[in-house]
């Protein structure tokens, strides 16, 4: 008997490695909304870092996070370190491409609770009602990536606070 739940456990163990193993080696994450507001208002909420406390979907999870702002202070060169609780962890933002009203590009990393480098695109797109806002983030899948997405969707996860931040962006923007 005990050999046999051995031999079970071993073969699940297997399926999930092998599960892991097919997933893809990047991520890309992205969610839009129509904000009714012009891109040039919007951008400001953006390329700011100093703003990002009034939409962020992560700002308010630890309410003594420590910031830190370096570089320009808005636009390619902006830095935003930040340092908090297990919710929001530790890393670094910094402002690679900026082409107002339409784009901001940003290096995100992640230093704890692991370490990782991604990039984040705010694209905006004036429409007849407002501007349509997508927001993107792409970066590699290493190998403990993968294996925690065989039980979760990192497009679920991040998918969620983008889809927040979103909205939150919407109502500040159109006030």
């Amino acid at each position: 008997m005990f050999k046999k739940i051995l031999i079970g456990l071993a073969v699940i163990i297997a399926v999930i490695l092998g599960l892991a193993l097919m997933k893809p080696d990047s991520f890309t994450v992205q969610r839009s909304a129509t904000v009714k507001a012009p891109p040039e208002k919007i951008m400001g909420y953006l390329d700011d870092f100093h703003k990002w406390q009034t939409w962020s979907p992560w700002e308010k999870l630890d309410p003594n996070m420590n910031r830190s702002f370096e570089g320009a202070a808005s636009g390619k060169g902006a830095v935003y370190g930040w340092s908090g609780n297990s919710d929001v962890g530790k890393g670094r933002m910094e402002i690679t491409e900026h082409a107002p009203p339409s784009k901001v590009a940003i290096k995100l990393d992640f230093i704890e609770p692991f370490a990782t480098s991604n990039t984040t695109v705010f694209a905006l797109q004036p429409q007849a009602d407002g501007t349509q806002v997508t927001w993107t983030m792409t970066g590699p899948m290493p190998f403990m990536s993968k294996l925690m997405t065989v039980f979760v969707s990192i497009d679920t996860m991040i998918g969620r606070d983008f889809e927040k931040g979103l909205a939150q962006l919407k109502e500040v923007a159109e006030k």
